[in-house]
Formats: C-alpha cells, structure tokens, sequence
C-alpha cells in the first residue's frame, strides 16, 4: 500500500484482544513508533483474572517498558513457597534467595491479571495510543499487501486494512478459528474451582501455598489487600468428581476448610473451569500471528500463563517493529514462531506432567506427598540457595534461562551459556536494555579490545556500552556481544572479528529449522 491510499483508520499492526498480552504488544509497537489499533469485543477491561503471577524475566521486561514502579507498587511480593499436607504446612522454599544474584527482581509478584491490564493500558494512554473497546473481530482476509479486517462495532459494520494482524484473543480467539489454525491438545476432566477471598485464616502469609490431601489439592496465592481487613488469597481448588458439575462456593468454602483447616471471611469472586493442555498448530498464517493464550493454554501449576504471553508479545513486537522500518528483511519475521513457538512445547509438557504429579490419587504418591518432604525439605531448604541446582530452579521459575538457536552460531555439543539467553545480569548492564535497541556490549577489556570493540561500533552503527566486570555471570571478559533489543544475546565474537559475524546476525535475520529450535532452559 502506497501513503496516498492509506484510509485513516489504516494501521501497520492490528491487534486483536486487550488483555496482558495484546496491551503489552501495543506498548511496546507504540513506543517503538508503529502504528497500532487495538480492538476488544467486551465493553471494557475485566475486573476479574485468573492469571496472577509475575516472575522475574516478566519484571524485567516491566522494568524495560518503563513502568516497573507501578507493577512494584501495586504486586505482593511472594518471598517463598510453602508445601503442606493436609492442614500441615512444610518448611518454605525461599524464592527470593534462589534467584539473588541472577535478575533485578528475584521470587515472584502477585498481581491479578487486571491490576496489570489497567497499568499497560494506562501507559499505551500516556505513549497516544488505546483501546477500541466494543469492537468485535468478525472476518479476515489476506493478501501480498496485508490484512482486511471486517469489524463489528457501536457504529455498525466497518473494514480496517493492516500491514500484520495479531491474535491476544485468548483460548477461543477468533483470529485464530479465522485463520484455521487447529489448538492441539486436551481437556483435563477434572473440574477446579477458584475463590478471590478476603479475610483468610491458615495460610502462611507473603508465600505461595501448595497443600494436598490423598485426593484433594490447593493452590494459594497472596495478593494486596488493598485496604480490606486481613489476609487477601487467591484460592485454587479441586472440586470431588461426584459434586463437579454443580460444585458451589458453599461446597468450596466447607472443603477447604474440612481437609486444609483454611477458612475465609468474604469473597470477591468465585469461579469453576477445566484445565487445557493445548498449543496452536502454527503461530504464523502469512501476516496473521497469534500471541498468549491464542497460541496455548496449561494449567496454572507454576503461574506461567501470563508470563509466557507478555514474553511472547516482547518477542514480537521488535521483529515487526524492524521489519517494518526495513532493519530486518521479512524472513526474520519466521523467527518469532521458531523462538517462542517451541517455549509453549515444553511449557505445556512440564506443566501437563506437574499437574498430573499433584492431582494424582493413588496410595503411592499420597504417601510421597504425606512423609517425603518431611525429611527431604529441611534439609532441601538449608541446601538449595547455595547450590547450583538452586540457580537454576530460580531459572526455570523465573523464565529467565529460555534459550533460542542463533542463526550463524556453530553446532555445539554444548550450548552456549550467552549467545541465545537473554543477557545475564551483572548488577549493572540492565540500565542499557531501556534504549530497547540493538548494542554491543563488552566486558572486562584490555586496550586492545576496548579499541576493537570502539571500531566494530563505528563500522556496525550501532551503541556500545562498556563495563567494568562480568560480575559471577558466565559472560567472558574482553568478548563483544551483540545484544538485540529484546535483551537477548544474538551473537559473540573477539572485537578484531566481530563485524562481519554481527553483520550477519543482525541484518540477515532468518529462521531456523523450527526443528532444531529449543526454547528450553
């Protein structure tokens, strides 16, 4: 399309659905200057989530976007992890000291699925940009130019031309059924139920609270109380298979209180649903994308549904935003399905065997679940922080050790700590990702590759940023990196050589075999 036939209501990205993920993707389109129209069918946010938990790598990128004060000011900080059976609680795990050291904002945030839609979109607000609230998504038609939108609005029918259409419209996206994309997977039968109560009695406070029974199971989690008298949780529960399809708060409150000893004063809102495992076929139909819970669904065990669409949408949003401005050609657009595709396959696979692990009933796992951490936590608990398992679990828990394959980087028998990951974090190399543009970075030089590193900036164009140390990071001394605005690590080389392997990396951008792609820790 040529400048004198764009309508007005023309957009380079088309974003369909204004949850966590489509706000976030609009942010970041926003900020980075592409023109972005963001459609909803409801009247307006939602005041109820199910989605709560923030973690780390999600911080960081708040951090980036500019607004993780406000997340900070409103999230509860949940500082451990505390197992229980029955009405008996364990030793805690410390989340807050697994993760020391590794990222800015070790442990996990509590804050509901809304609290962080009203922050995204008040910023998209702030950056000029908004929601088109009462605009419902009704057909969608491709060509070499684009996408047409067909859109039913307040005002009657309407049709909208875009460069690249995206799918956050969640587990039934209509974007998705448009562009006959199949959701592979299943339907758990069990039936959950979840409560927002206020005023709770018999958990530990600050903590994420596991407790199971022979054939029950409850997930806790802490939220603000935002003024209300006493402990305000977020309740997940299974409902007995004789009372699931009619299972009430009533029958909710009693159980829990019978098998856990937990109680409540007051609710908020209470809700029952299935678990899915599922992920779609594809995230890519031409110019259409599919982004969160359009592209996958699991169950809340570990909290990282929401995570993983505010990360897809980070991922996103600079490779259009290059595409668009012509720094990247085209084809590198096919690596947003090969890089995040693969982290909801195994996402889908460790939370399906994680779920399975605490839902199961037979003799045998209830005894592991009754005597096991008994003996193993307290001894786990004083060990883990000071051991590299404990990093890593922090890793996992945190998303902060997705590894994509590089373009250009050489088969190894072992992957490279750096180049793939996103940039570890030496306490001091964070502040640099808030360009959100590609740079070099370059620890610990000698002269020889501070000048080199100085040269391949002017040759490349592009910033370099030095710093003192590697801190106890695996990044080495006196190496030159290529850090693409995302924050992850696309190449490295010596500075003496660095230009062309950066060159390549950076501009010639195509996918990898989605085959041979990883996205795991």
């Amino acid at each position: 399309m040529t400048d004198d036939t764009t309508a007005p209501d023309d957009a380079d990205v088309l974003v369909v659905g204004a949850g966590p993920t489509g706000l976030m993707l609009a942010d970041w389109l926003t900020r980075l200057g592409v023109r972005t129209i963001v459609l909803d069918g409801k009247d307006g946010p939602t005041p109820e989530s199910r989605a709560l938990g923030v973690h780390s790598r999600s911080m960081e990128i708040y951090d980036q976007l500019g607004v993780v004060d406000r997340v900070l000011a409103a999230a509860e900080h949940a500082d451990s992890m505390r197992q229980g059976f029955g009405r008996k609680a364990f030793a805690p795990i410390p989340l807050t000291g697994l993760g020391r050291g590794l990222t800015p904002y070790p442990g996990m945030y509590v804050l509901e699925q809304s609290a962080n839609e009203r922050i995204l979109a008040g910023h998209l607000a702030e950056l000029g940009g908004g929601v088109r609230w009462r605009h419902r998504l009704t057909g969608l038609e491709q060509d070499d130019d684009g996408v047409t939108a067909r859109v039913d609005g307040p005002d009657g029918p309407s049709t909208l031309r875009a460069r690249f259409a995206v799918g956050c419209d969640g587990a039934s996206s209509t974007v998705r059924s448009l562009c006959g994309i199949a959701f592979e997977g299943t339907t758990n039968r069990q039936t959950f139920y979840l409560i927002d109560a206020v005023g709770v009695h018999g958990l530990a406070p600050a903590t994420v609270n596991i407790r199971q029974g022979a054939a029950e199971f409850l997930l806790a989690f802490p939220m603000r109380s935002e003024g209300t008298a006493g402990q305000r949780q977020r309740l997940i529960g299974i409902a007995d298979d004789d009372v699931a399809p009619t299972v009430t708060e009533q029958y909710a409150r009693h159980h829990l209180a019978e098998v856990f000893g937990v109680t409540y004063e007051d609710s908020r809102w209470f809700s029952t649903y299935r678990v899915h495992h599922r992920v779609a076929a594809s995230f890519r139909d031409r110019s259409v994308f599919l982004a969160g819970d359009a592209g996958h669904v699991h169950s809340p065990v570990g909290a990282q549904g929401m995570n993983t669409g505010l990360q897809d949408a980070h991922n996103l949003a600079f490779k259009l935003a290059d595409v668009l401005a012509g720094r990247a050609p085209a084809g590198g657009l096919d690596r947003y399905e090969a890089e995040r595709r693969p982290v909801a396959l195994r996402l889908i696979r460790t939370t399906d065997l994680v779920f399975r692990g605490v839902t199961a009933r037979s003799r045998a796992v209830t005894f592991v679940r009754r005597y096991v951490p008994r003996v193993v936590l307290p001894i786990g608990v004083a060990l883990l922080p000071h051991l590299p398992i404990g990093r890593r679990m922090a890793g996992y828990l945190g998303q902060i050790r997705i590894h994509y394959r590089m373009d250009g980087a050489a088969p190894r028998r072992r992957r490279d700590p750096v180049v793939g990951r996103r940039l570890h974090w030496t306490g001091e190399n964070f502040d640099a990702l808030r360009s959100a543009a590609w740079q070099l970075h370059l620890y610990a030089p000698d002269d020889a590759a501070a000048r080199g590193g100085e040269a391949a900036a002017v040759d490349l164009g592009l910033p370099l940023h030095t710093f003192a140390s590697t801190g106890t990071t695996p990044l080495r001394p006196g190496t030159l990196y290529l850090v693409r605005p995302d924050g992850f690590v696309a190449a490295a080389s010596v500075p003496a050589e660095a230009v062309p392997v950066f060159r390549a990396a950076w501009q010639g951008a195509s996918a990898a075999d989605p085959a041979e792609q990883e996205g795991r820790p």
